[in-house]
């Protein structure tokens, strides 16, 4: 099978291990990466052995199928429209867009082009949620009546060197984290009918006090508390809250609840374990051995998925699709806190495929 050439645009900080993973998939071969600042392109290119070109250059070249965006959230739907238009795939970390409109533009034009969309997060295809999608599956809990997710945290400006973006439009605790707990539920329960929820701003200011913007003012633009009401498609209910403005907490990332018993879920922002189970008659949980692999950080997962897609037709995982129920999803959470109703979501998604187990390292297909 030969492998799908990619471009990478953005070279920052989750840059490096894309560059690593990428070169460790034999579907994949990263052949150049563009940034807006050209030197950061370079010392890039030059640690991992690839060409440093403009974004006009990656999108130029017709041998490159794959464009892999790495931008700042508001930039993801111009720079993934411009690869599209050029007749490429684009694969976009999260979220997929700012706007609902952009999400909507992307689907469409890549429909129109016979190329693909896809995004981040892939961290639900790692060894741990995959174990978890096979328990329910299996039925080892029975039918999925409720979950509960919780990401807390008293936010970035503590350690973040360029915190400022986290407090703006397109970024709050909902955007920042909301794709990894959503995907993993959408992955695990399918997709969202209806929401409903609460927001607020506790700290209209937060003060920097990492380098190199110490004693920094951030006037605070977006909610920083977000709790939220998920009735999925199958019947069962969601709640979830992610939140800034929480200093300390003692809370579960993920449960899933059954007829027959409990699953305890793990950091959606992670690739591996720990994976527990508590049926309805144990009287101690149990921690299950993870059945499949990728439980390191695999991030290019996603990525490598997709370009196994394009040369065999199968669709998949990280799709464009699903990003897009998961921003649509998160903006109807601040909706209905706006406007004080529960909103029923236009858009659905199909339920990504489980992963094989037993693949060999680096591939994805049997």
């Amino acid at each position: 099978m030969d492998p799908v050439k990619v471009g990478l645009v953005g070279c920052g900080n989750i840059s490096s291990i894309y560059f690593q993973n990428c070169q460790s998939f034999p579907i994949l071969k990263l052949v150049a990466c563009a940034d807006l600042i050209p030197e950061r392109a370079q010392a890039k290119a030059q640690e991992f052995g690839v060409e440093a070109r403009s974004v006009e250059g990656i999108l130029t070249d017709p041998e490159i199928e794959v464009v892999l965006n790495l931008t700042i959230p508001r930039a993801h739907a111009e720079v993934a429209l411009q690869a599209l238009e050029a007749g490429k795939s684009a694969y976009n970390e999260k979220p997929l867009a700012i706007t609902r409109e952009d999400g909507r533009q992307m689907l469409e034009l890549a429909s129109a082009r016979g190329v693909r969309v896809g995004c981040a997060p892939d961290t639900f295809l790692g060894a741990g949620i995959q174990t978890c999608r096979k328990l329910i599956d299996d039925g080892w809990i029975g039918e999925p009546v409720a979950a509960t997710a919780f990401m807390t945290c008293h936010g970035h400006e503590s350690w973040h060197p360029d915190p400022e973006f986290y407090y703006k439009v397109g970024g709050g605790p909902m955007f920042d984290m909301g794709p990894y707990y959503l995907t993993a539920l959408v992955s695990l329960l399918g997709p969202v009918r209806r929401v409903t929820g609460e927001a607020r701003i506790t700290f209209p200011e937060r003060v920097i006090t990492s380098r190199p913007k110490y004693g920094t003012v951030i006037e605070v633009d977006v909610p920083t508390h977000v709790a939220g009401v998920l009735e999925f498609a199958s019947g069962a209910i969601g709640t979830i809250i992610t939140s800034f403005d929480v200093w300390h907490a003692e809370l579960p990332r993920i449960e899933i609840y059954g007829s027959e018993g409990t699953l305890s879920v793990p950091d959606p922002n992670c690739f591996g374990g720990p994976v527990r189970l508590r049926r309805a008659e144990a009287d101690a949980w149990s921690e299950i051995p993870l059945s499949h692999g990728y439980s390191e950080n695999s991030r290019g997962l996603g990525v490598a998925d997709m370009a196994y897609g394009l040369r065999s037709g199968r669709p998949h995982r990280a799709s464009g699709e699903l990003a897009y129920h998961v921003l649509d999803i998160m903006h109807a959470f601040h909706d209905a806190a706006r406007e004080g109703r529960h909103v029923t979501l236009e858009s659905t998604c199909t339920r990504p495929a489980p992963l094989p187990m037993g693949l060999q390292p680096w591939t994805l297909d049997p």
